[in-house]
């Protein structure tokens, strides 16, 4: 019939696979879409307010929880449970408890078919997952501890998705690292670590190559430190981009609490004091202490006890 469309269960308009989520186009028409969208365990995920203020997206949970911090403290959202927005003033953050499905309607176009350029580098990502299992966790970890802090600081659209897409890959120059030295169950060697070390220009090159330059540059410095004493040019305090200060905190933190072949992770606390001993001489002060309220309100860490 002439203004009817019928769909079976997998059809769908087009595809985006994201890094953690995928989207199924089911359906649109006069500016409307309605989405199918599937989001992975543990991840973090965010609404942003659209580019027109009276915009109004609306997602059903289908299948899966999510948690939500609101002003009166977590809640959790299940199968049958919903929420929306319409004039939404800033960003709101959630995060998956298990694999969750959502229908999504909104009333604005808000699917964008992935580009070529962020789905070669999705591709490397699966490379590297496949040639060391611990950088590929380690990423989705340091993302999720970076949206945490961008959570605190109510970072505008632009620098929270540079930041999103700079903590997934910043680490992607390790698929050129040799697999022996990844996957190595003892301490470097100096040679080893310097090798380690051009995992920062190389993953800057890569996607640089593909034109992400805010992006590449955060991936180039994620390890440079105020008092110049990171790599690769040791450069200090205010030439170090804001969100590769942010990822340089989170990088640094999952490293030290997790488990490796050789040692046994640190715990959160332990992790802490240690950031807080470096605060002013490698890692910024103030992103340290909204890092550390960041882990609390989400209970990965203990408040001190006065």
């Amino acid at each position: 019939m002439k203004g009817l469309n019928l769909g079976r269960e997998g059809d769908s308009i087009a595809q985006e696979h994201q890094l953690s989520t995928d989207h199924l186009l089911l359906a649109r028409g006069d500016g409307s879409e309605v989405i199918l969208q599937t989001i992975k365990q543990d991840k973090q995920f965010y609404i942003y307010p659209g580019e027109e203020a009276d915009t109004m997206e609306f997602f059903y949970i289908l299948e899966g929880e999510c948690s939500y911090k609101g002003d009166n403290g977590n809640v959790i959202l299940g199968q049958g449970d919903y929420f929306y927005t319409h004039y939404l003033q800033e960003a709101v953050y959630f995060s998956s408890l298990t694999e969750m499905k959502l229908l999504w309607y909104t009333t604005k176009p808000a699917f964008h078919l992935i580009s070529h350029r962020i789905r070669k580098l999705q591709n490397v990502l699966k490379q590297v997952e496949e040639k060391d299992n611990y950088t590929y966790q380690h990423s989705g970890r340091v993302q999720k501890y970076c949206l945490m802090m961008a959570r605190m600081l109510r970072m505008p659209k632009d620098k929270l998705e540079d930041l999103y897409f700079a903590a997934a890959f910043h680490d992607v120059g390790k698929i050129h690292t040799p697999e022996e030295i990844l996957n190595n169950p003892g301490r470097l060697t100096a040679e080893e670590f310097e090798i380690v070390k051009r995992h920062s220009y190389d993953g800057y090159v890569m996607v640089k190559d593909l034109y992400y330059n805010n992006i590449c540059i955060i991936i180039l410095q994620h390890h440079e430190r105020l008092d110049g004493s990171g790599y690769p040019y040791g450069i200090k305090e205010e030439e170090i981009l804001f969100e590769a200060k942010i990822i340089g905190i989170a990088d640094t933190f999952d490293a030290m609490t997790s488990d490796r072949p050789y040692r046994k992770g640190l715990p959160p606390e332990v992790a802490m004091d240690e950031l807080k001993r470096l605060s002013g001489i490698h890692y910024d002060g103030e992103l340290v202490r909204l890092f550390e309220q960041a882990l609390i309100a989400d209970g990965l860490l203990k408040p001190e006890e006065k």
